[in-house]
């Protein structure tokens, strides 16, 4: 077994839709990113990726990159699944937290997990996801913009 754990922020700016975990989230204001900087996703490709040792997602798929302007965050996790599989690991599970003040999410987290374990192909039982806010305090508190984290367990199904 081996596990991850990831880490990721964008700060929100007028004009861009709001993604998180591959879902479209109504809010006035999306989040700034070289992709469409679905936090939620990049933490966890984050936390796949450092468990299985391949760095982190600005390694693998850099924003300097043309390639990868405006990608969909699903396309980069269900690439980084590509890339645990072809490595020798599955997922065991993963557990997620949004950092939002705004906007609500409890609404939401059932569509984002089951967006998640689609792209991810594991259940949805294999994805667990929450939302919390920082009660006013801090970047998140004050509405500037949104981070999450989460843990990665894997397991090693080839050895090589």
């Amino acid at each position: 077994m081996r596990i991850g754990f990831g880490y990721d922020v964008h700060a929100f700016v007028e004009g861009r839709e709001l993604w998180l975990g591959g879902v479209l989230i109504d809010h006035s204001l999306g989040l700034l990113g070289h992709s469409d900087a679905d936090v939620l996703i990049h933490s966890i490709c984050d936390a796949l990726l450092g468990a299985a040792n391949m760095r982190d997602i600005g390694y693998q798929f850099p924003d300097s990159s043309v390639e990868y302007k405006n990608i969909a965050s699903k396309s980069l996790l269900s690439k980084t699944m590509r890339m645990i599989r072809e490595a020798g690991y599955e997922l065991g599970n993963i557990d997620a937290t949004i950092v939002a003040e705004q906007p609500k999410l409890f609404s939401y987290i059932e569509a984002m997990k089951q967006s998640l374990a689609e792209v991810m192909q594991v259940s949805i039982n294999d994805v667990s996801l929450k939302a919390t806010t920082t009660e006013k305090l801090g970047f998140s508190g004050r509405g500037e913009g949104i981070a999450a984290y989460a843990v990665a367990l894997m397991n090693r199904i080839n050895i090589l």
